[in-house]
């Protein structure tokens, strides 16, 4: 059998008084199959009867992905994929996506963005932000807690902890973790004039830095940077993270309490953000981050040297939580208490 196409060329050729042997010779088809189509002229294809696929992999899902998005309609793909997985799904993580665009809001297109890329050890953008929880420990209680992050700017390692405020005291003592659990110091560190950072500018335009801010920074030998006023891109890399937090992390979650919301960030961070493939990098952060981090600054020999305050909620039983331990407090005692810790 021929195609449709070669069946019309044929009968083209014929029309313009080719003969069967010139046709023939012309395709490449035998003189008979030319023949044979001239006498017959063309024939639509007879198709059978539509065979039935197998069942969808996804089909047995979809309801309980329908019920997540509309409950939760930021769910990432890839966080919706990890459920239904733990259900037993086995198909491809494409069909989870194509199946979830189709059921999801439409959202206007984004612009086309050129991303800059930094080497490796010497970025490392930071910033906070905004969550609204309710724990289990305290039922009807609605708290606000903030995120704190750092993202490594060439490999895209995400360090990031859930704390009650996002004064100067929690920045200092946020940057000290984050530095001590990257094992190292990047050479600049990008803010996003925070007020806690940037205190303002001289009559010339340069940046005031907040005094104990400068401290640390001299301590740890990086340099404080302060993000240009409404460019927002430049601090693109930390600020993607925070969506991506919330979306594939923090929704649909349930917490007891804040050391129990930071318990699942890092569990949630070791082995789903920073173990899978970079979106942009197309690389596995980990796997970046260990190239990286050999090129980050050394850390201190010994720590910042400062009396850095913790914020602890009071149980309802009259309970703090400090370093893994309980602390009874005293009847009447405000609902957050500061507890003062030095560090060396």
């Amino acid at each position: 059998m021929i195609r449709l196409g070669e069946a019309m060329m044929i009968l083209e050729l014929h029309r313009q008084g080719l003969s069967v042997t010139a046709i023939a010779r012309r395709t490449g088809r035998d003189p008979k199959t030319v023949r044979k189509y001239i006498e017959r002229g063309v024939e639509m294809p007879v198709y059978g009867p539509r065979k039935v696929g197998r069942p969808s992999k996804i089909a047995p899902y979809k309801e309980f992905l329908r019920e997540r998005v509309s409950a939760f309609p930021d769910l990432t793909a890839l966080r919706l994929t990890r459920e239904i997985r733990e259900l037993g799904y086995t198909g491809a993580y494409t069909a989870v996506k194509r199946y979830l665009a189709a059921i999801r809001p439409e959202y206007d297109p984004k612009p086309y963005e050129v991303r800059f890329e930094t080497r490796a050890g010497v970025q490392g953008p930071v910033d906070f932000a905004r969550f609204v929880v309710a724990f289990t420990d305290e039922p009807g209680a609605v708290r606000i807690v903030w995120l704190f992050s750092l993202v490594l700017g060439y490999s895209r390692f995400v360090f990031a902890r859930y704390v009650l405020h996002q004064d100067l005291q929690t920045l200092l003592r946020c940057h000290m973790q984050a530095l001590e659990a990257l094992g190292g110091v990047p050479i600049e560190i990008l803010y996003d004039r925070m007020k806690t950072a940037v205190t303002g500018e001289d009559d010339q335009g340069h940046i005031i830095y907040n005094a104990s801010l400068l401290a640390l920074a001299r301590h740890y030998r990086f340099q404080p940077r302060a993000c240009r006023p409404y460019r927002a891109k430049t601090k693109g890399k930390v600020e993607r993270p925070f969506r991506y937090i919330r979306e594939d992390f923090f929704l649909g979650r349930s917490f007891r309490n804040m050391e129990d919301l930071n318990a699942q960030l890092i569990e949630w961070l070791d082995n789903v953000a920073n173990a899978q493939v970079h979106g942009t990098t197309q690389r596995v952060v980990a796997e970046a981050f260990a190239e990286e981090q050999v090129e980050l600054q050394r850390l201190p020999e010994h720590r910042f040297a400062a009396v850095l305050k913790l914020d602890r909620w009071v149980s309802h039983d009259g309970l703090v939580a400090v370093g893994g331990n309980y602390y009874s407090v005293p009847d009447r005692t405000r609902r957050i208490v500061e507890i003062e810790c030095q560090r060396h």
